[in-house]
């Protein structure tokens, strides 16, 4: 029989394999469209937020029953401050998050290679932003490092308070099935009104994993944004930051004034519909 540690380790398992899988799905429709507006010219700025939105939908479909779909080391570290949900799990789901968004990456610049090379043959910072986001997206429109950074945080503190807001028993929370649509549309909100200033990564794995992939695939120029400063960190460190004062908010301002749920849904995991009645 096997024993209760190798059950925890295949649930684990399966866990992070879903994070994976659902983060990779995620980045394919993200990083996708950004490499067919800027490389291919066709889209724009509402066709880049829309297929954002729809790829957070369906990685949270593809994950949610597992783990809920973090999806987001960001989001994960908040459930754990605020939700109880298992540090232990943090650097596994982080991890695994990191890993589905880094081959993802790989897909989509294997699949624009050539795309991308007529379009910007030297790899340089002009398709830089298929993968990774630039203060004022690359362009100077007066953004630097900092005011990115706060960006960041602002983006993702939004975030956060929504998908607590959406998955919170307690409030309004929308069948179980409709979450995951809910939570795609707050993210293509976001793009529309907070896409300018950094280009709303608003998750540490969104940004790191295409970043790296990139690196080794030519963008020599990768870790640095186009003023020559060491950008890589700010969407990693400023999202977390953003995501832990955001589920702060809703909890003071919302969350304590709620009644007391009975339910015994592991943290972070969306609530399933009562099938018994």
């Amino acid at each position: 029989m096997a024993t209760t540690e190798t059950v925890k380790a295949k649930t684990l398992l399966g866990e992070c394999s879903a994070e994976l899988l659902g983060t990779f799905i995620l980045i394919l429709f993200g990083v996708g469209v950004v490499a067919q507006v800027v490389a291919g010219g066709i889209g724009n700025h509402d066709s880049i937020a829309w297929a954002w939105g729809l790829g957070v939908t369906l990685g949270v479909y593809v994950a949610g029953r597992m783990t809920g779909a973090h999806l987001n080391p960001a989001v994960t570290i908040a459930l754990a401050a605020f939700r109880g949900f298992s540090w232990k799990k943090v650097l596994p789901y982080s991890v695994a998050q990191f890993l589905g968004a880094f081959l993802a990456a790989l897909v989509v610049r294997w699949n624009y290679t050539e795309a991308l090379n007529k379009f910007d043959p030297g790899l340089t910072r002009k398709s830089q932003i298929v993968f990774s986001t630039l203060p004022g997206n690359g362009a100077d429109i007066g953004v630097h490092l900092w005011g990115g950074f706060r960006d960041q945080i602002i983006g993702t503190a939004i975030l956060m308070l929504l998908i607590l807001a959406i998955t919170d028993l307690r409030n309004t929370a929308p069948a179980a099935n409709l979450a995951p649509f809910i939570i795609g549309l707050a993210v293509v909100g976001i793009g529309m009104a907070w896409g300018t200033n950094a280009g709303y990564a608003i998750n540490p794995a969104r940004d790191f994993g295409p970043r790296l992939a990139s690196f080794i695939t030519g963008y020599g120029g990768a870790f640095k944004d186009q003023f020559g400063e060491v950008y890589f960190w700010v969407p990693i460190v400023a999202p977390i930051l953003g995501a832990l004062l955001g589920a702060l908010i809703y909890d003071q301002l919302v969350g304590r004034f709620l009644p007391i749920s009975d339910e015994d849904e592991e943290p972070g995991r969306i609530p399933e519909e009562d099938t018994t009645a």
